[in-house]
């Protein structure tokens, strides 16, 4: 069982950073690779970033290729992104979500899910 929580949101304007950081429980944290959702208003849940569970794989989507980095600190149970120049766009509820397996940018094949932080970008 792992559960997830996340934090780091807020409201920043259009080009700016946020980081946020979703803190694990559980043992076998290292042994799951862990991604990056989100949902805006309207739309469904989409994937923004992955990350095996050794940091040497990686999945990005299209839209924040190059502007988002996801990052974990097994020692700290911890996953992070890292999001740089901002976009209205980008504003939606950010979800992380684990798996016991391989990375993957399939939302249905993810296990364990956090409560969601809400992120704002203002233009």
């Amino acid at each position: 069982q792992v559960q997830l929580a996340e934090s780091g949101g807020g409201l920043v304007q259009a080009g700016g950073s946020l980081r946020l950081s979703c803190a694990a429980s559980g043992r076998t944290f290292s042994r799951h690779a862990m991604g990056w959702f989100r949902q805006a208003p309207g739309k469904e849940r989409e994937i923004v970033a992955a990350i095996g569970w050794s940091g040497g794989s990686t999945y990005y989507a299209d839209s924040v290729k190059g502007r988002f980095t996801i990052s974990r600190d097994n020692a700290k149970n911890t996953v992070y992104l890292q999001m740089n120049s901002l976009k209205p766009e980008d504003t939606a509820i950010y979800y992380c979500a684990a798996r016991a397996g391989v990375v993957s940018g399939a939302e249905r094949r993810y296990d364990y899910w956090g409560q969601g932080t809400q992120v704002t970008v203002s233009s």
